[in-house]
């Protein structure tokens, strides 16, 4: 299927709640998480999460992140499954509509056989660059599982995947914006909320530091897409403070806590303190 190009309609929009939540963790260090290192090192911890979006009558997934045996191949720190963890915001695996899939690495793409009604949407870049030649070189294809590549293949032949090309709007309020950058097709996420337009960044910028600084995170297909990107993803954006990166632990110290949960922030309310 192919996603039709539109931009939201003017008139008043649904204002939609947003949940970050995080479902694993990692220990890393500040000269891994910055392309060509950094010279004031220390601990730089990455969180990884999923975000829900609900309002309206929908129930809109962005990633779907990874299993157990995922985690134990790549020696990260399971907190509890992504989907699974829905269920303390009231979520069951089939009230999920709609799945925003950033980008298909091992960390955002995992986990969808456990979506039984969801339809996925992928940028045509990011379906050609995971099943195409650039897969043949080990540094490209390190972050893709290629069981996770195949199971969205699946999906494709059950007509359950919508390709988008470029720019979209997703929903009444909830909009695609191709970053690339980081990988072929990667897409963030705009959505309307009560306190204005929220960008979802993923991996357009993995930390506040990357976006806020100029310096990007060393996994990267093209650099220039991923420098402009920032740019993007502000403009896009009610203000700075509306721009939540993929990986940073700050997010959940930044936001109120969903029912003083230490794994869901609420991010369609302000940060705290303002």
């Amino acid at each position: 299927m192919n996603g039709a190009s539109a931009v939201a309609a003017p008139g008043a929009l649904p204002e939609y709640e947003i949940y970050a939540v995080r479902y694993a963790s990692m220990a890393r260090q500040r000269r891994d998480n910055f392309l060509g290192g950094d010279p004031h090192d220390g601990d730089m911890p990455m969180d990884f999460f999923v975000w829900l979006v609900r309002g309206a009558g929908r129930v809109v997934l962005v990633d779907t992140g990874f299993n157990a045996g995922m985690a134990r191949r790549r020696q990260r720190e399971l907190i509890h499954c992504p989907i699974g963890a829905l269920a303390a915001l009231g979520v069951q695996p089939g009230d999920v509509q709609h799945v925003v899939l950033t980008h298909l690495h091992y960390d955002h793409a995992g986990n969808l056989d456990l979506l039984p009604e969801a339809t996925f949407h992928v940028q045509d870049d990011e379906m050609d660059y995971a099943t195409g030649r650039c897969m043949c070189f080990e540094p490209l294809r390190h972050a893709y599982a290629v069981e996770d590549v195949v199971s969205l293949v699946r999906r494709v032949y059950e007509d359950r995947v919508v390709f988008h090309d470029g720019d979209e709007a997703l929903l009444p309020g909830i909009e695609l914006l191709k970053i690339g950058g980081h990988t072929k097709g990667l897409q963030s996420v705009r959505v309307h909320t009560a306190r204005g337009w929220v960008v979802l960044a993923s991996d357009a910028s993995h930390y506040y530091e990357n976006m806020e600084r100029g310096r990007p995170f060393p996994i990267v297909y093209n650099t220039v897409q991923m420098l402009s990107g920032y740019a993007k993803l502000h403009a896009a954006a009610q203000s700075d403070q509306h721009v939540v990166p993929g990986h940073d632990p700050a997010v959940l110290q930044r936001y109120p806590r969903f029912e003083d949960s230490p794994h869901v922030a609420m991010l369609h309310l302000p940060p705290r303190g303002d």
